[in-house]
């Protein structure tokens, strides 16, 4: 129970949030387009504009909304103890992005980044050793746990802390779906488990053309 392939109360309601809504998708000051089938309860009814945050990076630098501006991001919360969800996800993601790179361009404003549920653990330094061992470009956020838990409640991504048995020893229960954030940094679309690669390429370039 500590370490589920998602955190099922909390993806239940995020995915009926998306299902109800993503029967017509809109585009700004054009009329309700139809949602692809392979779409539905992924794409955003209407992109979400996301409010200003302050985290830092794995190097110790500052990332903010603006690090979200003129990039699409594939956004994934998790920590750097997860025994498997976690892993499993960012090694996903690191195919996923081998696999858009397989046409010209489509990963040059690709960013994918670990927020982690973590802080109290997951310091600048242990986010730089973590990360690096799925992709060296990936970036992993870390900062003040009210700063996260607010951004996780604009993504809808819930975590719960469990403790473990020996004193000072937790893991986390926590959303495994992988958000996708658009270069105006608004949220435009939601991944849910389980993941498969090249099923998220596809959507992902599909979500592209119809922008």
């Amino acid at each position: 129970m500590s370490d589920k392939a998602s955190f099922k109360g909390v993806l239940i309601l995020v995915l009926a949030v998306a299902v109800v809504g993503a029967a017509l998708w809109l585009r700004p000051g054009k009329e309700p387009q139809p949602v692809p089938p392979e779409l539905v309860g992924v794409l955003r009814p209407q992109p979400k504009a996301l409010a200003p945050f302050s985290l830092v990076d794995q190097h110790g630098q500052p990332f903010g909304l603006d690090g979200l501006k003129g990039k699409t991001s594939l956004l994934f919360f998790g920590f750097s103890h997860c025994p498997e969800i976690c892993p499993t996800t960012l090694t996903t993601l690191a195919a996923v992005k081998r696999e858009l790179a397989k046409t010209p361009g489509a990963i040059d404003d690709l960013q994918v980044i670990l927020v982690t549920v973590d802080p109290e653990r997951d310091t600048p330094e242990v986010l730089a050793e973590y990360i690096r061992n799925f992709d060296p470009a990936f970036i992993a956020l870390t900062g003040d746990k009210p700063e996260i838990d607010s951004l996780g409640k604009q993504f809808g991504a819930g975590y719960v802390r469990e403790e473990g048995e020996a004193a000072g020893e937790y893991v986390f229960s926590h959303t495994s779906s992988i958000f996708m954030v658009d270069s105006k940094a608004r949220l435009i679309a939601a991944f849910p488990p389980p993941h498969e690669a090249a099923t998220i390429a596809e959507q992902f370039r599909l979500i592209q053309r119809l922008r």
